[in-house]
């Protein structure tokens, strides 16, 4: 098959995994995964949050944010405590060790950046990574639109 008979899911996909792998590769050694990343993201920003809202932001199923919260809470990555305004509820945040590896867990994901665009010259990396944002952002208002 062609290059340019590839189709886009398929591009797009494959680049996922080879990006999810350079990061994983990068992260070991800080105790950590390309997985944790949307978690740690999302509570280095803003603490702490809930499950519900942690899965919304990383769009992944509740089960799923669950099964990872209590992996990252039993290796000390996050810690847990109850909501003081929902008891069914529990609130996350980052641990201290872990927000001390922030800088470590940025520089290894800028490390991942620099090595994915290593392949475009210089001048087209910043509109290739717009033009990026565009298609995700458009194919996820369709998939918005549909639900």
């Amino acid at each position: 098959m062609a290059d340019d008979e590839l189709s886009m899911g398929y591009l797009m996909h494959w680049g996922g995994r080879l990006l999810r792998r350079l990061a994983d590769r990068r992260l070991r050694p800080l105790g950590l995964s390309s997985a944790h990343l949307p978690v740690i993201n999302a509570l280095a920003r803003e603490e702490p949050l809930s499950q519900k809202a942690l899965a919304q932001i990383a769009a992944i199923e509740q089960p799923t944010m669950a099964a990872m919260l209590a992996r990252m809470e039993r290796d000390g990555l996050i810690a847990r405590r109850p909501d003081p305004n929902d008891r069914r509820s529990a609130l996350f945040s980052l641990t201290p060790a872990t927000r001390r590896q922030l800088g470590a867990v940025r520089a290894a994901v800028e490390e991942v950046n620099r090595e994915a665009l290593r392949g475009l010259p210089a001048d087209e990396r910043r509109p290739f990574r717009r033009q990026l944002q565009i298609m995700i952002e458009a194919m996820d208002r369709h998939v918005a639109e549909e639900e």
